[in-house]
C-alpha cells in the first residue's frame, strides 16, 4: 500500500473550475441536470484523483423579474418594494463527485438531482421563472490526490476561494422536469388532508384529482 504524505508548503497543485454546459440527464430515475465541469491544474504534478464537493446556490439578486414572477415570489421575498433587503442567495444542492486522474486538465459530469417538492425553496423559485436565465454560484471544496516530485502520493486541499458562476437557461430546468412531470405539479399533503380529499372525491364521484381540485376551486369562487 502506497504511503500518503502531506504536501510541502506551496507545492500542492491548485485547481480552477469552469462550467461549460448543462443539459437534462437522460435516462434518469428522477429529474436530473448534468453540468459539464472543466477542471484545470496549475502545476506539473499529475493529479491522481479528486474528492470534490460542490455546493450550488442561486444568486437571486443577479437577475430581474417581471410582474408575474414577482407575484409568485411574494411568499419567498415579500413585497417587491422590499426586495433590496429581502432578496437573497438561495441554497440549491450539494453534490459529491470523484474525479479520475488527469494531467493538466479534464472535464467531468456533475449530476444534480432536482425535486418538484414545492416545500423546497429552490423549487418554488425556479417554478416562478418563465424565461431568461438562472444565475448560479458553484462553490468547490475537497481533497486533491497527486504525485509529488519523488512520485509518492500526496494530498492537498482545494483552495477555499474556488468558485464558478454560470447563467443557466430556465428552459433547461423545465425540460428536465417535463420529462418526468409533463404538464403537472406536485403537492405534499398530510395523511389527514389526503384522506379528506379522497372522501370528497368518492362522495362526488369525481374521476381524477384534478377534478377534485377544480370542484373545490369552483365552490370557493361561488362562495
Amino acid at each position: 500500500m502506497q504511503q500518503l504524505t502531506q504536501p510541502l508548503a506551496g507545492r500542492a497543485p491548485q485547481l480552477s473550475f469552469r462550467v461549460e454546459d448543462v443539459a437534462p440527464l437522460s435516462p434518469a430515475v428522477v429529474p436530473t441536470l448534468c453540468f459539464r465541469l472543466a477542471i484545470e491544474a496549475n502545476g506539473p504534478q499529475p493529479i491522481r484523483s479528486v474528492m470534490l464537493q460542490t455546493q450550488l446556490q442561486i444568486a437571486a439578486r443577479r437577475r430581474g423579474y417581471d410582474a408575474g414572477a414577482e407575484g409568485q415570489l411574494f411568499e419567498l421575498f415579500g413585497e417587491p418594494e422590499r426586495w433590496g433587503t429581502t432578496l437573497r442567495t438561495l441554497p440549491w444542492a450539494q453534490v459529491a463527485t470523484v474525479v479520475p486522474g488527469f494531467s493538466a486538465g479534464t472535464t467531468v459530469d456533475l449530476p444534480v438531482p432536482c425535486t418538484y417538492d414545492f416545500e423546497v425553496t429552490a423549487s418554488r423559485y425556479l417554478l416562478a421563472l418563465r424565461g431568461g436565465e438562472v444565475p448560479l454560484e458553484l462553490l468547490f471544496s475537497g481533497t486533491v490526490f497527486y504525485s509529488g516530485d519523488d512520485g509518492r502520493l500526496q494530498a492537498g486541499q482545494i483552495s477555499w476561494n474556488q468558485e464558478a458562476s454560470y447563467a443557466m437557461p430556465i428552459a433547461v430546468w423545465r425540460a428536465a422536469m417535463d420529462r418526468h412531470f409533463p404538464d403537472s405539479g406536485w403537492l405534499r399533503l398530510s395523511a389527514d388532508s389526503f384522506a379528506r380529499l379522497a372522501s370528497y372525491r368518492s362522495r362526488h364521484a369525481l374521476a381524477t384529482w384534478d377534478d377534485v381540485v377544480a370542484s373545490l376551486l369552483e365552490r370557493e369562487a361561488g362562495a
